[in-house]
């Protein structure tokens, strides 16, 4: 009897083990700034990330399976990136990476990913270099030279700026690519950087008198501040203290409820530019501002769709490429054609990076008013 149950017993082994593997979870890790000073680009990107995570387990899962979030605080620290991601990839063993919102932590943690063979999605972060570190770092936002571009078109086009003071952030990969990018199209169509000034963000520095006083002096038609909200709302503020009314302008660092609660009334009549407009009135835009504003009572900002579409974006590719491996899902990432995400339609290019509009946004308190959409 014994030998006859032992060869069923292994038959039974050999048909419920693929199924009990198959019915694990699919994890994927996320790295983002919960915490510091750039923590509301990471809860907001976070809770993205969730809804759609909760959704996509909702309707069945990926290939069966549950997707199982594992989530890590960078502290919009430096240092904290490299070692939140290689404690996903080496002690939580996740099949791809979501993050983060600032280029320089995913230009230090992007390295660890490619090297792993780990496809790594980031939400937000637009300095071009980001993806040329490699064939599996993928991104669902729009990058640096097209925004550069954008505001700079701005300002000439529709603000008649024909001079303009540009006051960036040294310690910041994303605000030196922009201010470049601005300056290279601005100056190309007749305008002038009239004087150039720095700062240190991150908290570092919060007195900009001294940079704001020169910029005074040199009488710009508008300012050029392509940093984050922490800054530019203390900028804002000081700014209109030394009787500087010209206009800001900035980039999508900008795009956070914190930015009125630091500025006061002080940027209302400012402008930036960003990924997305809750005023927007198509169905799939409406749809996720119902969603998320019912889940987390809150109306969402620019970065909370980002981290829903790049959610979205990689379980899709794990779908498409019907397993969990990193060469299959990364080739599936970069044949993305024309997803109708919630930031817009977006086509992955051969340099991994997205194909989409943006948008452009008029500060007034904490409704920002949409002004334009400016295809690619």
């Amino acid at each position: 009897m014994f030998k006859l149950f032992l060869p069923a017993v292994v038959a039974l082994g050999a048909l419920t083990l693929p199924s009990l593997l198959s019915a694990q979870d699919i994890t994927v890790g996320e790295y983002a700034s919960l915490t510091g000073s750039e923590a509301t680009f990471g809860i907001n990107s976070d809770n993205g990330v969730q809804l759609a995570a909760e959704e996509i387990n909702n309707a069945g899962g990926v290939l069966g399976r549950k997707v199982k979030l594992i989530v890590e605080d960078d502290q919009s620290k430096a240092g904290q990136p490299s070692s939140a991601v290689k404690k996903l990839i080496s002690s939580d063993k996740v099949v791809a990476v979501i993050g983060e919102i600032a280029s320089s932590r995913s230009l230090e943690a992007g390295p660890i990913c490619q090297e792993a063979k780990i496809p790594m999605v980031s939400p937000g972060s637009t300095n071009p270099t980001v993806t040329e570190k490699g064939d599996y770092i993928f991104r669902v936002c729009f990058i640096d030279p097209f925004q550069g571009t954008v505001m700079a078109k701005f300002a000439l086009d529709t603000l008649k700026a024909k001079k303009v003071a540009i006051l960036s952030d040294v310690t910041s990969d994303y605000s030196k690519g922009l201010s470049q990018y601005f300056t290279e199209y601005y100056k190309k169509h007749g305008g002038e950087i009239v004087i150039e000034r720095s700062y240190s963000g991150g908290g570092s520095d919060k007195d900009f008198r001294a940079q704001l006083t020169a910029i005074r002096a040199a009488h710009p038609d508008a300012i050029f501040v392509p940093g984050y909200y922490t800054e530019a709302g203390l900028i804002g503020k000081q700014a209109r203290t030394l009787g500087l009314k010209v206009p800001l302008l900035g980039g999508d660092g900008w795009d956070s409820p914190k930015l009125a609660e630091i500025a006061g009334n002080s940027l209302d009549g400012c402008y930036f530019s960003t990924h997305f407009s809750p005023a927007d009135k198509s169905a799939k835009v409406q749809d996720f501002v119902k969603k998320y504003t019912a889940k987390f009572k809150t109306a969402p900002d620019g970065m909370a769709p980002l981290g829903y579409d790049a959610m979205m974006i990689l379980a899709e590719a794990i779908k498409r490429a019907g397993t969990t491996d990193g060469d299959k899902v990364r080739d599936a990432l970069a044949s993305v054609k024309n997803y109708e995400a919630v930031t817009g339609n977006i086509t992955i290019d051969e340099k991994r990076n997205a194909q989409k509009s943006a948008v452009v946004l008029e500060v007034a308190g904490k409704e920002n008013k949409f002004v334009a959409s400016v295809a690619p």
